[in-house]
């Protein structure tokens, strides 16, 4: 059989995704390659289709083990001889894995690189292995958000199997991680395989942060019943809004280091099983999350690059449906990131920059009143739109820009709005703090201000007209652009004039400032996002109520095998079956994502349901027939 046939009987696709087939090809003709595709492009795809092909062992390489027996599963629907060796196994779990590794039964095996390291597999994997998948592959580079240094050491293990293949994978690298990956995994004569990073059904949105409870819950309440992520900087903040969303009647729970194991593999499997709609976390939630359907990402805090936004904010819409990502934007977390990585030890000149770059390009990203979709894009040197794309006289159509939800000051009111605020900078000499700055402009005098004399300044109320929270957006545009500079020399930031906002001044440089508008965003009934993210033929409508019972039954299911409900059937399977309403086995079998053998274990049942059925009689599929957690 060929791979696009494969790929018909096990995953019930027509079609390759972008990069998919070529991938494949490159792995089955024994060539290292490396793949960048964005979230939701099907990289495991790339690596589990050899292992159905081919004859050998695949060992994917991965730091995601809360992930690990969830894919296990998942490969093992498609028909694949899968096992998982990480540190989270029972006994038992090992001696099986290890049985069927020894007993050349396993054809795809996934293993964290420190259990790789270890050595005690190589005598067991060393004729069988034809390629090694090393999955986010950004790990491995200083450059990238989440180096780590356990990753660097996979060329002792590679070295060990130079005839099999390598193939390393990743969602976000920037050309220079793209290049360190290259060299530090030492890909040979590789091909390289680099998508697009634009994800189109992603709505993008960054507003200054004012009030960042009621900001987040307004987010929230657009998508009722909605799985969402929220992320915030510290356990503080996380525990503050987990309590208010929790108060407001939300199904939420928090996630951060200071909980114990327990507590977060509670809370992440409650999650991705669909038995809570959000998760509020710091960052150490999400690699590893494989709930397909999240509708919202919320950053409560500014990330710390937008390499770190892309990976968060990408685990939303993972299933192609429109999804809505926001981003609530203030120059303070970009102090306390800096602050944070400075903490423990002087950091060497080189990584200093990195990092000061990485602060102006989310800043740069969060308040330039450019489209968000382009910017992310060029961030990552990609053309926007992608080649091939279509984009209307509105631009990208999803983003706060392109939708009107901000506007940009025409060039001349731009220009001398800087000015003035630039002014009040100067004239207040870097003593004082941004709030003082404010109250300059907004003419907000008090005894402070008056024994400075400020009140008398030419500057004093020069912005009392525009309002404190366009005058604090504009301060925190002119600092990401560089035109001001927030200082930590005294007991406070200190609120300065740079040498180019000086510039600006004497009509030396331009500048671009927008204004916020607060959003008019309405939640979009969800008939119409289920039949926008189905792309259903013939102008079917999908069946809510009917949709709602499958996706119940499928719960009742997965519970049963203590997977995630995504294993059995995508949200987008369930959403086409609810419009189609199939009544044969046959009509199921044409259907976009149900290949031969979830079609022989659950066609059946999921027919009764389309057939009218209740949930609470129906049967579950036979025992041995269930996916399950592996065994």
């Amino acid at each position: 059989m060929t791979a696009g046939e494969i790929l018909k009987k096990r995953w019930g696709y027509s079609t390759f995704k972008p990069l998919q087939a070529e991938s494949v090809a490159a792995a089955l003709s024994g060539r290292d390659c490396l793949v960048v595709l964005p979230t939701g492009g099907g990289k495991s795809l790339c690596y589990q289709l050899p292992a159905a092909i081919g004859n050998g062992l695949v060992v994917v390489i991965s730091p995601l083990i809360a992930l690990m027996d969830d894919q296990v599963a998942a490969a093992r629907e498609a028909g694949l001889a899968a096992d998982a060796l990480h540190s989270n196994l029972k006994a038992a779990q090992k001696r099986e894995a290890f049985a069927n590794l020894a007993g050349g039964r396993t054809k795809l095996l996934y293993v964290s690189p420190e259990r790789l390291l270890a050595g005690d597999l190589n005598g067991l994997m060393t004729a069988r292995v034809t390629l090694l998948a090393v999955d986010e592959a950004h790990c491995v580079s200083h450059w990238g958000h989440e180096f780590r240094p356990e990753y660097r050491r996979l060329m002792e293990v590679f070295d060990q199997f130079p005839e099999a293949a390598r193939m390393a994978l990743t969602a976000t690298a920037t050309p220079a991680v793209q290049a360190d990956i290259l060299k530090q995994l030492g890909l040979r004569s590789p091909e390289i395989l680099i998508g697009h990073p634009d994800r189109p059904n992603l709505i993008y949105r960054a507003f200054p942060r004012r009030d960042q409870f009621k900001q987040v819950l307004e987010v929230v309440r657009r998508h009722p019943g909605e799985g969402g992520i929220v992320y915030a900087q510290t356990r503080k903040h996380v525990e503050r809004i987990a309590a208010g969303l929790a108060d407001a009647g939300v199904s939420c729970s928090p996630y951060h280091a200071g909980l114990n194991a327990a507590a977060r593999q509670k809370a992440q499997a409650d999650f991705v099983n669909e038995r809570l709609d959000v998760i509020v976390a710091t960052i150490a939630f999400g690699m590893g999350i494989d709930r397909s359907n999240v509708r919202y990402v919320v950053h409560a805090n500014t990330p710390r690059s937008v390499e770190h936004y892309q990976q968060e904010s990408g685990r939303a819409g993972r299933d192609g449906e429109p999804a809505e990502c926001v981003l609530l934007f203030a120059v303070s977390d970009l102090a306390t990131h800096r602050f944070l990585a400075k903490k423990d030890a002087a950091l060497p000149p080189e990584r200093e920059r990195s990092l000061e770059r990485q602060l102006r390009d989310i800043g740069r990203y969060a308040v330039s009143p450019v489209c968000r979709h382009s910017l992310l894009a060029q961030h990552f040197a990609a053309p926007y739109p992608a080649p091939g794309a279509a984009q209307g006289e509105a631009g990208c159509g999803a983003c706060d820009v392109c939708l009107g939800e901000t506007k940009s000051l025409p060039k001349e009111e731009a220009v001398l709005t800087a000015k003035k605020v630039l002014s009040a900078a100067w004239r207040a000499e870097g003593r004082y703090g941004t709030g003082y700055v404010v109250n300059l402009l907004l003419g907000r005098v008090n005894d402070r201000m008056a024994a400075n004399g400020h009140d008398l300044l030419k500057v004093f109320g020069i912005l009392k007209d525009s309002g404190e929270a366009a005058v604090r957006s504009w301060i925190d545009q002119l600092v990401v652009q560089d035109f001001l500079e927030v200082t930590e020399e005294g007991e406070y930031p200190l609120l300065r004039i740079t040498a180019d906002g000086k510039a600006l001044c004497r009509d030396e440089k331009t500048v671009v400032l927008g204004l916020p508008v607060p959003p008019r965003v309405k939640g979009a009934k969800k008939s119409k996002a289920l039949k926008k993210a189905a792309a259903l033929p013939g102008g079917m409508e999908p069946d809510e109520a009917l949709f709602e019972r499958l996706r119940a039954y499928r719960r009742v299911i997965a519970d049963k095998a203590g997977v995630p409900p995504y294993v059995i059937f995508h949200d987008s399977v369930l959403i086409e079956m609810s419009a189609v309403k199939p009544r044969t086995l046959e009509e199921l079998r044409g259907m976009k994502g149900i290949g031969e053998r979830k079609l022989e274990r659950y066609g059946a049942l999921f027919l009764e349901v389309v057939a009218g059925r209740p949930v609470d009689s129906m049967e579950l599929p036979d025992a041995a027939d269930l996916p399950g957690p592996q065994v």
